[in-house]
């Protein structure tokens, strides 16, 4: 009879303990989330993880925020995770901070999302030439003879057909000002991205292991997360180790 009654006491100790917040008010928490009604929460388990959970929270006419599907296991960049300010090129680091999210692209068909996508073939690339800044951080859909950039330091997108089935593009170290050089056929940014910190981070299909610096997730919940992301909604990515996600 003691040892029941000391199972019972211990039971509502437990229904007594304060829950921990509401995964659904995550949201309300974090300090950059802005005028955005669609949020996508990365959680790492620690700065040197690889391994993290994705959630994706949608902000009610009521203005309260609802987790729109089952949480998603991840995987993050196989050097941990770096604060984006301090993040550097070729360190495999996943960058921690909160991005908007406003294109796609895909080597395969645009699955139903309402972002601008682009399907891409053998001869685009993303530039991450550190020697050319103008190019640096950029889609360029062919490689000209006349380009400034260098392959050698450039993503071949198709050469990726797992991992970037599809991807979200994640506006890390984003330049601006981007218009296309017709004489060099390839684009240029005015406003140059920072070539220390790195480029090409996306939200994207996973492929074996950690990334190199990209979320990735399994290619049926990037497709989910497409077919829901809304640019009129404004939706950004909130990306952190859990110990500092409320100030990403």
């Amino acid at each position: 009879m003691r040892r029941l009654a000391l199972l019972l006491a211990l039971a509502v100790t437990v229904v007594l303990v304060p829950a921990t917040p509401a995964a659904a008010a995550l949201p309300d928490e974090l300090a950059h989330v802005g005028n955005a009604r669609q949020v996508i929460v990365v959680t790492g388990r620690g700065w040197s993880s690889t391994h993290a959970t994705v959630r994706a929270f949608q902000r009610g006419a009521d203005g309260r925020w609802r987790q729109r599907f089952a949480t998603m296991n991840a995987r993050t960049g196989h050097g941990g995770w770096k604060w984006a300010s301090s993040r550097r090129q070729d360190t495999g680091q996943t960058p921690a901070g909160t991005f908007t999210l406003t294109s796609a692209f895909g080597v395969r068909a645009d699955p139903g999302t309402r972002l601008p996508y682009r399907r891409v073939d053998g001869n685009d690339y993303w530039a991450g030439d550190n020697r050319d800044p103008g190019t640096y951080n950029l889609f360029q859909p062919s490689a000209s003879p006349k380009r400034t950039w260098r392959i050698s330091q450039s993503e071949r997108l198709a050469a990726y057909p797992r991992q970037y089935a599809h991807a979200v593009v994640i506006n890390f170290n984003t330049p601006s000002g981007v218009r296309w050089d017709a004489a060099r056929r390839q684009y240029v940014a005015a406003t140059r991205a920072d070539t220390r910190r790195g480029s090409a981070i996306f939200l994207h299909a996973s492929g074996s292991g950690s990334t190199a610096g990209c979320v990735s997730v399994s290619r049926p919940d990037l497709i989910r997360l497409l077919r829901w992301l809304d640019p009129a909604a404004k939706p950004r990515i909130v990306m952190a180790p859990s110990s500092a996600l409320r100030k990403a």
